[in-house]
Order: C-alpha cells, then sequence, then structure tokens
C-alpha cells in the first residue's frame, strides 16, 4: 500500500519542503510551513514514462493570421490607458494597492459607467456587505446603475450562479483573498485557497469570455498578498500607488499581455469619488512666480505621456566633524550617491560637510534616468544660492566620466515644456538638434554645465 507523502507549504512565499521547519528556506519567514497531503505515489506511477498515452494536439505556424482582441471600453479614459486600451473579453486583471487607496471605489465607477453604457457587469464583494456598496455607489452618484451587486465568498456558489444563465461581460471580485474554495482545505487567504480560487475564476473567464478582474491585498512592504504565482496567472497586474496625505493616485501597469506597460492613469481624489487628470503636470508643479534656489523642473516621461515636475534640493552646511546626513523622498538614494560623486570628482565641488536633502513635489516618484541633470542642478543651485531660471527644465543622464547623455523622446519632453510656458532647455549638446519653439542650450559635459550655473568661464 502505497503510503501519501507529505508536504508543506510556506503561506508567505508559496515554497514547498518536504519536511517541517520553524523557518522558511527561501523567504526566511517563520512558523509560516503548513501540512498538506500530497498526491499518493505508487511504485507503477513513480516508475511511467510520460512520453506516450497522451493525447497529440496540433501546432500551428507563428505567422498565422490572428485577429486582435475585441475591448471593452471602462469609460475612465485613464483607466483605459494603463489596460492598453480597455478590457480585453476573457482576460483576467489583477489590481493591488494599499488599504484605502481607491481600488474598490476605481472599480465599482467603472462598473458603473460600463453598466449604463449597456454592458452586463457582475460585481461581488466578498469584504463589503451589499448595502455598504449601494451606498458608496449613492455617494458616488451611480446609485442608479443596473450593476448586478452580491456579497459572496464561496467560489462555487459564484461559478454557479453566473453560469445559470448569461455570462457577465465584466466581473469583479473584491478581493480574491476573501474568496473560499470547498475543494481546498485552509482557510480565506492563504496561498492554497488563493491560488484555487483564482484558477477557477480565470478559467470561468477563459472558457465563458467575461472579463474578470480580480482586487488583490498587499503586504507591508508593497508587493501583492498571497502566492507569487497568482501574478502569473493573471494577464493584466496593475499597481494603484499613492499617499493619502496627498490627493493623486497613480494606476501603473506592471504586467500586460495584451498591451504595454509603460502607460500610467492618473487620478484626483475628490468627494465625489476618484477623478481623472488629463493635465498631470499640474499635479507635481508648485506655483512658480519667482526663482527660488535649490529648485529645478524635470520634463518625466511615463510610457508616452510627459509628466513635468519639480526636484527641490536643500544642502546644509555642518561644523566640522559632524556626520552629513542623506536624505531622498521619491527618488533613488544610490543614484544620489553617484550624483554627488560625479560632482566631487569631475567638478570640484565639495558636499562632504554638507547635509543633502531631496525631494520630488508632490509625493511623485522618479525612476527615470534623465532626471540626473535636473538633481545635478537642484544641488548645485542649493549649494551655491544661485537659482535656476524660472522658465527652464533640464534633463539629461550623467556617466560616471561626467560626461552628458541624451536620453529618449527628447523632443516629447520639449514639447510639454513649451506647452506649460517655459522657454528655455538645458540638456545635453547631442539634443540641440531638435525642432522646438524653446531656446536650448547644450553641454558635452557636467563641467561644463557647472560653469554655466556658477558663471565660471
Amino acid at each position: 500500500m502505497a503510503k501519501p507523502q507529505k508536504r508543506y507549504v510556506c503561506q508567505s512565499c508559496g515554497s514547498v519542503s518536504h519536511r517541517w521547519a520553524g523557518q522558511c528556506a527561501d523567504c526566511s519567514e517563520w512558523n509560516t510551513l503548513v501540512e498538506e497531503a500530497g498526491a499518493t505515489v505508487t511504485p507503477f506511477q513513480a516508475k511511467h514514462n510520460l512520453q506516450s498515452g497522451g493525447r497529440s494536439f496540433q501546432l500551428v505556424s507563428l505567422d498565422a493570421e490572428v485577429a486582435l482582441p475585441d475591448r471593452m471600453q471602462s469609460g475612465i479614459a485613464e483607466l483605459d490607458r494603463a489596460l492598453g486600451g480597455g478590457f480585453v473579453e476573457g482576460s483576467a486583471t489583477l489590481i493591488g494597492g494599499d488599504p484605502g487607496i481607491g481600488k474598490s471605489t476605481l472599480l465599482l465607477q467603472a462598473a458603473a459607467k460600463m453598466a449604463l453604457a449597456g454592458r452586463s457587469v457582475a460585481y461581488v464583494s466578498g469584504e463589503e456587505a451589499a448595502d455598504q456598496v449601494r451606498l458608496r455607489a449613492r455617494r458616488l452618484g451611480l446609485g442608479n446603475a443596473p450593476v448586478q451587486l452580491a456579497a459572496a465568498t464561496s467560489t462555487r456558489d459564484i461559478l454557479t450562479t453566473l453560469g445559470n444563465g448569461q455570462p457577465p461581460d465584466l466581473l469583479v471580485i473584491d478581493s480574491i483573498q476573501t474568496m473560499h474554495s470547498d475543494l481546498i482545505e485552509g482557510a480565506p487567504g492563504t496561498v492554497s485557497q488563493v491560488r484555487a480560487s483564482a484558477q477557477e475564476l480565470i478559467r470561468f473567464a477563459k472558457e465563458r469570455g467575461t472579463a474578470v478582474v480580480l482586487v488583490g491585498h498587499v503586504t507591508k512592504d508593497g508587493s501583492i498578498a498571497g502566492p507569487r504565482v497568482l501574478e502569473h496567472m493573471v494577464d493584466t497586474v496593475l499597481s494603484f500607488e499613492g499617499e493619502r496625505s496627498h490627493q493623486y493616485r497613480i494606476l501603473r501597469a506592471i504586467k500586460n499581455r495584451f498591451g504595454g506597460t509603460d502607460e500610467i492613469g492618473v487620478f484626483a481624489m475628490v468627494a465625489e469619488g476618484l477623478a481623472e487628470i488629463s493635465n498631470p503636470s499640474a499635479l507635481f508643479l508648485t506655483q512658480r512666480d519667482e526663482s527660488v534656489t535649490g529648485t529645478t523642473v524635470f520634463p518625466a516621461l511615463e510610457g508616452t505621456r510627459p509628466v513635468l515636475v519639480e526636484i527641490q534640493a536643500l544642502v546644509v552646511r555642518l561644523a566640522s566633524g559632524a556626520t552629513p546626513r542623506r536624505a531622498v523622498v521619491g527618488w533613488d538614494s544610490g543614484r544620489l550617491a553617484m550624483v554627488l560623486a560625479v560632482l566631487e570628482a569631475r567638478c570640484g565641488l565639495s558636499f562632504s560637510a554638507c547635509e543633502v536633502y531631496l525631494n520630488i513635489a508632490g509625493g511623485y516618484r522618479v525612476q527615470d534616468p534623465a532626471a540626473d541633470l535636473a538633481v545635478a542642478a537642484a544641488l548645485v543651485s542649493a549649494l551655491s544660492e544661485r537659482p535656476v531660471p524660472v522658465d527652464a527644465v533640464a534633463f539629461g543622464e550623467i556617466a560616471l566620466s561626467g560626461e552628458l547623455r541624451p536620453v529618449a523622446h527628447g523632443a516629447l519632453r520639449l514639447k510639454e515644456a513649451g506647452k506649460l510656458g517655459f522657454e528655455r532647455a538645458l540638456v545635453p549638446s547631442a539634443l540641440t538638434s531638435e525642432k522646438t519653439p524653446l531656446s536650448l542650450t547644450g553641454f558635452r559635459t557636467l563641467g561644463g554645465f557647472v560653469d554655466h550655473m556658477l558663471g565660471r568661464g
């Protein structure tokens, strides 16, 4: 008689071990290994050859004609931009974000607008009662939308109910961590439950052509809770970012099998819910009536959308012997250390006896390497107390040799800056050939740029 194999699954990362341990060897979390019953393996099954006995399938050519998938507009342009044009029929989308960031509000607004446009929409809440969702819809002014609403946590009950009649065009599950499958033992939210429930819902989406949207909780480090395989199972992963202390929210595509992952949607939290921001640069630029030392405007690029943000720097000289501090908000601290090192080694500026503080206005986070020159301009301005011209923008990548390298989509950045009233741009010399109404000042090295700012030579 073959004995069933025992296995222990980590509830934090999903790794499998054949013996119990107090600490997971992969994620180093304590007391997360839970025993699960494995498959019974007989000697015949262990020696069975999988190269025969299966069902053969047909292989097709890579250059075969494929029709573009049909998309459903959500009625929210910023959401459609992040999705790559709208929801795809039969797709599975996972959206994650911090508690209270607005995930449920955004999906309820999208569901209501699609229902008002004639689409059949089902909204299943596992965290709130149906009356709570109705009250939120009423506050948003969407109480008359014909959305099919339910409060349920059983995956079998949900699929049985939706499978009896015509499947909906859009199904929203809020959230996947509250779903429970009776095929798997364990409480809702465990690795096995999340994986099994998501697999059944995704299978329903593929077979019936319903666009399924799963809301996911996040851990304290910002990653989506549950097994990592959940992000591999779905077609699209969206991250809803923002700070509660700030008004804006950014919807960013992390994975998209039907579009690019370089687009973002920008929203602002208002009394009526989430409002779309067609010109996000207005959110991240402060009032600039007069020149202030230590500030520079940088035209960042998110996908095909340029966003102008203000970079602020503060340099404080310390007494001899004190340890200087480096504080960064909204930018990579390692990148700041590199820019400071190049300024000291190649330009003769000393920051070793100064505390340096760098901030991106509005709580925005910049990941574009083109911000190097704008950061350097803010640092030099704060150190020398010489303001950068209020009508100028700066962008470019700094090499360790002190060379200024061009960046992608320079014309698009300059066009957005000119649209918002800027007249000058400080750029690498390779970009001075761009056709733009702005006055371009090009620099080959960072040393030449610093000499220009300090009025040397």
